[in-house]
């Protein structure tokens, strides 16, 4: 399978080439790159070809692309991929609005090809190990959930609402919208939200907390944030607490770790265990294109959690609940 990139804009193109790269039958086709400088250091760094021209790098023989670029560029580029005929892994979140997520939805299913939205969270381990219980029954009917995202400023392109669409309530809220959604088989139908710039001096939100009810009459608050401290263990974190009837179980995806205490700038760091997610994600979307099945996580899903985290900031704005 062969199979590109499209971007560098997002670090978590990083781990996903890695990713590849660890999957037998696997070839990196090349590189695309609306920024040439990044795109040659990539490229010579994983030892694949640059191309600075997107149709020149659409019209190569390969399966499928893999989108890391600035949140507001993805719409273009899913589109031009779709008609190029490759299939499609798009980080999150899918778009910056609504009417984009729906136009690349629309583009890859008259195109026949896979759109698979990147939300690696799914592939957690004790992610993945609660939403067993929860289908056997062993937490009996799902009263409420608690979830956190709570990591660092990236800065950048990320706190420029141009291109990426929100700030920290954007980045932080699609992954555990996704992660309720996937667990209770149930749309979100209010959101009622707080979100402002506590921790930074910067002209975008860092943190916000959301009130979110399901159709069923689920509640769940969400505390989405950039609030580590760069000095902070690890980048952060990512945690879910699910009150059932019959018992209320915790995860937290990133407990798996030895504490290691070094001189430098971060004296104390987490030196993670775990399953990688990122890997795992990659490796379900290469399946589903070598299996021709659908993707574990659709463009619709990311549309679903695009549509939570946009009514989040309309909330804010009017101070009233919104209705989805």
């Amino acid at each position: 399978m062969k199979i590109g990139m499209m971007s560098f804009a997002h670090m978590h193109a990083h781990s996903y080439i890695n990713g590849l790269k660890q999957i037998p039958g696997v070839e990196i086709t090349g590189i695309f790159d609306d920024n040439p400088k990044r795109g040659l250091e990539v490229a010579e760094k994983y030892k694949t070809t640059f191309y600075a021209d997107q149709d020149a790098f659409l019209s190569l023989e390969m399966d499928a692309v893999i989108i890391c670029s600035e949140n507001n560029k993805h719409k273009e580029m899913v589109v031009r991929a779709a008609k190029a005929k490759k299939h499609i892994l798009c980080e999150k979140p899918i778009a910056t609005t609504i009417e984009d997520a729906e136009e690349m939805i629309q583009a890859c299913a008259e195109n026949s090809v896979t759109l698979q939205i990147a939300f690696p969270v799914r592939f957690s381990s004790p992610i993945q190990e609660l939403k067993q219980m929860i289908d056997q029954g062993e937490l009996g009917e799902i009263v409420a959930f608690r979830t956190t995202n709570r990591g660092q400023n990236p800065g950048g392109w990320f706190i420029d609402k141009e291109q990426s669409g929100g700030g920290a309530v954007l980045d932080h809220t699609v992954h555990m919208v996704d992660i309720m959604r996937w667990y209770l088989g149930k749309e979100i139908t209010e959101v009622y939200a707080i979100v402002d710039s506590y921790f930074h001096d910067i002209p975008i939100d860092d943190a916000g907390i959301l009130t979110l009810e399901f159709e069923d009459g689920v509640i769940a608050t969400h505390d989405a944030s950039w609030s580590k401290f760069k000095a902070y263990p690890t980048w952060g974190d990512v945690t879910i607490e699910v009150i059932g009837t019959k018992q209320t179980v915790r995860v937290d995806t990133l407990q798996e770790h030895i504490r290691m205490y070094t001189d430098g700038k971060k004296p104390l760091q987490h030196s993670f265990f775990g399953n990688n997610m990122d890997v795992e994600l990659i490796k379900d979307f290469v399946d589903c294109i070598a299996k021709k099945r659908q993707p574990s996580i659709t463009g619709y899903d990311g549309l679903k959690a695009l549509e939570a985290a946009l009514a989040a900031y309309k909330s804010n704005k009017s101070r009233k609940t919104v209705k989805l």
